[in-house]
């Protein structure tokens, strides 16, 4: 069963509205209600009061259920709101310092491009890292994707769970699972899609 790790981007959403807000709680209620696993709010165009309520809002929303809401980057923000956790960009605050601030019960993930990257993430007491890019992307046009061999290299010697980012669809993230992701993350892969919850059915039968 792979692991799903919606990441949020709410402009993308209500293109042309002006409820962007609403527009991310009404595909986050569905995918609480579909069942998945994590939710990173990456809104990086808000500042920390707006931040702070949307994942207040979000977090007070029916059926959560067992979904890890994690907040990007903004540790002040993830702690003050009540959030589940914080994913940490690439170039962000020491995981160590972060986990020695937290406590165990937190969700702390990291993003990586490298095997280098994984094993100091999970070193340092990360739960989880996103690896990327796997397959080309529009949102990261000058990066070189790592491919499948790559990936599975990577898995193979990590020792905590691997999230495949960057390029992932329904039609390959079962070879993502199959090199050794613990799941796959994404925005396009869960905001586009005509029906959110076959997406996570497919994810889990995995």
């Amino acid at each position: 069963m792979a692991l799903s790790y919606y990441i949020t981007a709410r402009r993308e959403l209500a293109a042309g509205t002006d409820s962007p807000d609403e527009a991310l709680k009404e595909i986050a209620r569905a995918a609480f209600h579909a069942g998945a696993d994590y939710i990173q709010v990456r809104e990086k165009d808000l500042l920390g009061r707006r931040l702070a309520a949307l994942v207040e809002a979000l977090l007070a929303l029916p059926g959560k259920g067992s979904t890890r809401l994690l907040v990007n980057d903004r540790l002040d923000v993830a702690r003050a709101s009540g959030a589940d956790g914080v994913h940490l960009p690439a170039d962000s605050l020491p995981v160590a310092a972060v986990r020695g601030s937290v406590g165990p019960s937190w969700t702390v993930g990291v993003s990586c491009h490298s095997a280098r990257q994984v094993e100091r993430a999970a070193a340092e007491g990360a739960d989880y890292v996103l690896l990327g890019p796997v397959f080309a992307t529009p949102s990261k046009p000058g990066a070189q994707p790592l491919g499948l061999q790559r990936l599975a290299e990577i898995c193979g010697r990590a020792s905590i769970a691997v999230f495949a980012l960057g390029g992932v669809d329904l039609g390959n993230a079962g070879d993502c699972v199959a090199a050794g992701a613990r799941g796959v993350a994404g925005i396009r892969l869960f905001q586009q899609a005509s029906d959110l919850e076959a997406v996570f059915r497919h994810l889990r039968a995995l």
